[in-house]
């Protein structure tokens, strides 16, 4: 068997085995209160084990031809289904736009002009990182963009490169929405607006023709569960390494 024949076999495992070591090194990383911390918020959080175990599940469930059968169908719905305004077409496009890296860039300048240079830098941090642990999953998972298997997609804008399993704009968008929460603890119809927002987001990633309606509600739980965990390191991790 040729090397490249060993890497095609072994390639998922590979990928998982190096996702779970960065994972580990990033934890090994931060200070010994940021991991108690840590540790503290999953005994008392089930939430959180919950939203890993949902995750899990739905990138499990990739394997399964009836699911992937569902996941199509609802994705012609949103991506062809019913009218489409060019006025639509432009405003979606405009939404999708949110979950970009640029959008978190703006957002973390506003913040340093606003006198959070701290949030801030846990902004473009949480972003990079998240970035890096979505392009992981995305290597394992090796789900190809609905372009390329469905016939008749309608892509807006340019067709996006790399994978499709999860979202990568809607994992940013649900973490920027869960870590503002939890750094400003806005009402409860702010909140509804916020993840409004992202949901919409997610739904603008479907109407563009860039992801599979699992793919967005994985990277709505990995953002939700990043944003989370971005809070609870906050008083220790961010502040041992930025001051």
């Amino acid at each position: 068997m040729s090397v490249v024949s060993q890497w095609r076999t072994y390639r998922r495992a590979i990928l998982l085995g190096a996702l779970v070591a960065g994972l580990l090194i990033l934890f090994a990383l931060l200070p010994e209160e940021a991991r108690t911390a840590l540790f503290k918020a999953f005994r008392v959080r089930g939430s959180l084990v919950g939203m890993i175990l949902l995750f899990a599940a739905v990138s499990l469930s990739l394997v399964w031809s009836a699911g992937q059968r569902l996941d199509a169908r609802v994705f012609m719905h949103f991506n062809l289904g019913g009218h489409r305004a060019k006025g639509l077409d432009r405003l979606m496009w405009l939404a999708t736009q949110l979950g970009s890296f640029g959008a978190a860039t703006l957002l973390a300048a506003l913040l340093v002009w606003a006198r959070y240079p701290r949030l801030a830098t846990e902004t473009i941090l949480g972003t990079l990182t998240l970035w890096l642990v979505v392009e992981s999953v995305k290597a394992v998972t090796d789900r190809a963009r609905p372009f390329h298997v469905l016939e008749g997609t309608r892509v807006l804008g340019w067709r996006e490169t790399g994978r499709s399993f999860p979202s990568g704009h809607t994992a940013q968008t649900f973490f920027l929405v869960a870590l503002m929460e939890h750094r400003f603890h806005p009402g409860v119809a702010v909140v509804v607006g916020l993840y409004f927002v992202a949901a919409l987001v997610g739904l603008t990633r479907v109407y563009v023709g860039a992801h599979y309606p699992r793919d967005v509600l994985g990277g709505a739980l990995l953002g939700t569960l990043w944003g989370i965990l971005a809070s609870v390191v906050d008083p220790y991790g961010f502040h041992h390494w930025t001051r």
